[in-house]
């Protein structure tokens, strides 16, 4: 395949301090490589390597980029170019996964443009990073883990991610071209109490709304709303056609508010600062 591209989110989060790392391959007709982005409250930074420094392994989730590792045990960085100098260690709990494939049905669709999965809801994560000269500590704290795979980003979607008092959420909608035609597709988890909700196009989710930076979401007697309240958004780049040519803007961590009720019952109703967003359709 010409054009391809895989990649992981590994968020870790204190009461006070937000990490993402995103380590990726890419593939173009031009040009194969692989990366480490990193995000944080205050900034984003982007680390390029060479493709042969890409290492997977899918039977026990490990993945290294250079000497950079991230997996199931945690994370290990030693990261030194121009801009961004980057060490230490973030060890992580037992991972929270979700009951099945989050793509559902759509998972044995050929040639989708982006293909989702999350691999860990909620998690502990403890350790220190220093992050150009300053320390990011983790005693306890929370982390999630998802990934794309695919040849590009949806052109227009939003995403978000938010870990809570007894939960975890993470709601995405985006264009998705299919043979001749576009829909708006929608995957949803809620982890909240121990218990598993999920909302998606395949078990009949539908958009109330897209809008100002405003996601609402109805299935069944479900309805799950995420609002962008205050975003702090820093540039990460994305695929298109397999080449990391695109820039699109992610908080980290931000200021949102959600929603999930049931039957009219609200489950919880909650505005977070620690919420992570990404809303790449016209606010």
């Amino acid at each position: 395949m010409y054009h391809y591209f895989c990649g992981w989110y590994f968020k870790c989060q204190s009461n006070t301090q937000t990490v993402a790392l995103i380590p990726a391959l890419h593939k173009s007709r031009k040009q194969k490589s692989c990366s480490v982005q990193i995000i944080t409250d205050e900034n984003a930074w982007t680390v390029s390597f060479p493709c042969c420094e890409f290492h997977r392994s899918k039977q026990n989730f490990h993945i290294h980029v250079g000497e950079n590792y991230f997996g199931r045990n945690g994370i290990r960085l030693k990261l030194h170019a121009a801009d961004c100098s980057a060490e230490g260690w973030i060890r992580f709990g037992t991972f929270s996964p979700i009951r099945y494939d989050i793509m559902g049905p759509f998972c044995l669709v050929p040639f989708m443009e982006c293909r989702h999965s999350i691999i860990s809801m909620r998690h502990t994560v403890t350790g220190e990073l220093l992050l150009n000269g300053k320390p990011y500590l983790f005693r306890s704290g929370t982390g999630y883990i998802e990934g794309d795979r695919g040849y590009s980003f949806p052109k227009e979607y939003a995403w978000t991610q938010c870990s809570f008092t007894d939960g975890s959420l993470m709601l995405s909608a985006a264009d998705i071209p299919l043979a001749s035609f576009h829909f708006t597709g929608i995957i949803a988890v809620v982890l909240w109490k121990g218990r598993e909700y999920r909302l998606a196009t395949y078990l009949g989710a539908k958009v109330l709304k897209i809008k100002e930076g405003e996601l609402v979401i109805r299935q069944g007697k479900m309805i799950l709303r995420a609002k962008l309240i205050k975003k702090c958004a820093h540039p990460l780049l994305a695929p298109v056609s397999g080449a990391m040519s695109r820039t699109i803007h992610e908080s980290a961590s931000c200021l949102a508010y959600y929603d999930f009720s049931i039957n009219g019952r609200t489950l919880f109703s909650f505005t977070s600062q620690k919420a992570s967003f990404e809303y790449e359709y016209p606010f």
